[in-house]
């Protein structure tokens, strides 16, 4: 039995956005406090996911911006791709967030073991390091950040056809931009690195068993999203089923909706069909935790069912959002510091960053209709904003859906360019307790996209300006 090393009043298993908050908020509480993480500080968030993938869309952005002729009278010849270049920048920009979640963590005195943490019981973490030495660390409370993974198809392994089947992690880094890319699943992270690559140059082809993208998302919100893949050249095939690589695994074997099977040959395969919990290889299943299907049954306080075991994040299931962590990750510091929190938000923003972006606050009209909610709901369309069309962007626009009796605003919705900056507006306005008034009456910056906020509000109550 390896010695135990050293004791702590909070142990963190997992350095993602909810680990490494939970951290900071509880060393500055004054609780003693150590953090175990395997791979890197900043989770997939900050190393394979989040970050990485916006700064691609950025440069994929740009580099197409530049290659294409321009109604503004600019013209650029000769426009050359550095790959290399561009994800050494990509990396550049990771290392420094990751870099910096370190030195918050040193300023604050969190001790940080750089090993996998092995949970043998609710107050006991084996951690193995580099070295394989084992360290055994005693707690007081035990708080569970260990993230996500993606989900593999069992028919259709990450590494298969000799590397050529891919998951979102190595689709972040290819040596040089495909020839031919196939994705299979068209939700936000299948659409946003399949848009990537696609303005760098790869014929992409988007595979999808439902019968449209994006299906998470209302039919209105992904309307300006499919019309822009298709201008973009990207093929969607929906309805359509994979049924893994052909005979000789370069080309991916597809079912059409008629029953014929089809070949789409592929450089690489890229496999986005969602994300899961990461519940199994340390432990976990050792405190025999009520579970929540794949996800760690917590309350509103984000306690599990043994005493002083917490679970936050992507463990505990859907929303699989690192934003979500964070709260939670700064809720349970402060309640083992003895404070009354509760994670009950009014919204969680949920944000896909395809080219338009749409975002998601509070309840759609569906789902207001579903809750027997009677609601108003209007729209504004940014081909009626002048910041939109100063930024040739005229395409989507901003939805507010609020209860009819009283005019409390109960969500929002958007798609259009850089909509998601749109996303804090939203939810403040629905933590506050917003009425359509409230926002109407608010003096909004002209020009700016954010007057569509307030348009729709105005259009709600029955009188829009400019439209």
């Amino acid at each position: 039995m390896p010695p135990v090393h050293s004791q702590t009043q909070l142990l963190i298993v997992g350095g993602g956005p909810g680990g490494y908050v939970a951290a900071i908020r509880a060393a500055q509480l004054g609780i003693q406090t150590t953090l175990v993480e395997g791979a890197q500080l900043g989770g997939t968030c900050l190393n394979v996911g989040c970050i990485p993938s916006k700064a691609l869309i950025h440069a994929a952005e740009a580099y197409a911006q530049a290659r294409q002729p321009s109604s503004l009278g600019i013209r650029c010849e000769g426009v050359q791709l550095d790959l290399a270049q561009t994800l050494a920048w990509k990396d550049g920009i990771v290392a420094k967030l990751t870099g910096g979640v370190g030195a918050l963590l040193r300023r604050h005195g969190v001790t940080v073991w750089q090993g996998w943490a092995e949970v043998i019981d609710g107050k006991t973490v084996d951690v193995r390091g580099a070295e394989e030495a084992v360290q055994r660390i005693r707690c007081e409370h035990l708080l569970l950040a260990a993230g996500s993974t993606e989900v593999a198809l069992p028919f259709l392994p990450f590494g298969a056809g000799n590397g050529r089947v891919v998951s979102s992690t190595e689709a972040l880094a290819f040596a040089e931009v495909p020839r031919q890319l196939v994705v299979v699943g068209a939700g936000y992270i299948g659409l946003e690195l399949g848009t990537v690559w696609r303005k760098l140059g790869a014929e992409v082809t988007v595979v999808e068993a439902q019968d449209r993208l994006l299906p998470a998302y209302d039919a209105d919100l992904v309307k300006p999203v499919a019309q822009s893949l298709a201008r973009l050249g990207v093929k969607s095939l929906l309805a359509h089923r994979v049924e893994g690589l052909n005979a000789a695994g370069d080309a991916l074997s597809v079912r059409e909706p008629s029953g014929t099977l089809v070949e789409l040959p592929a450089d690489k395969i890229l496999v986005a069909v969602g994300r899961k919990p990461r519940t199994e290889g340390w432990g976990l299943e050792r405190l025999m935790l009520d579970m929540n299907g794949r996800a760690v049954k917590v309350d509103a306080q984000c306690r599990s069912s043994m005493k002083n075991v917490w679970a936050i994040g992507d463990l505990c299931g859907e929303p699989l959002l690192a934003h979500r962590a964070m709260a939670q990750g700064e809720m349970v510091a402060e309640l083992i510091a003895g404070q009354p929190r509760r994670f009950e938000p009014a919204n969680i923003p949920a944000v896909c960053f395809t080219d338009p972006e749409i975002v998601v606050a509070g309840h759609t009209p569906a789902s207001a209709e579903a809750a027997g909610l009677k609601v108003l709901q209007a729209s504004f369309p940014f081909a009626a904003n002048g910041r939109a069309l100063s930024l040739e962007a005229p395409e989507g626009f901003v939805r507010v859906v609020a209860r009819a009796d009283n005019h409390l605003i109960l969500g929002w919705q958007a798609v259009g360019a850089a909509v998601s900056e749109l996303s804090a507006a939203f939810g403040l306005s629905l933590e506050m307790g917003a009425r359509l008034e409230d926002v109407a009456h608010t003096i909004h910056a002209h020009p700016t996209l954010g007057e569509a906020v307030q348009e729709a509000c105005l259009r709600a109550l029955g009188h829009a300006l400019h439209i």
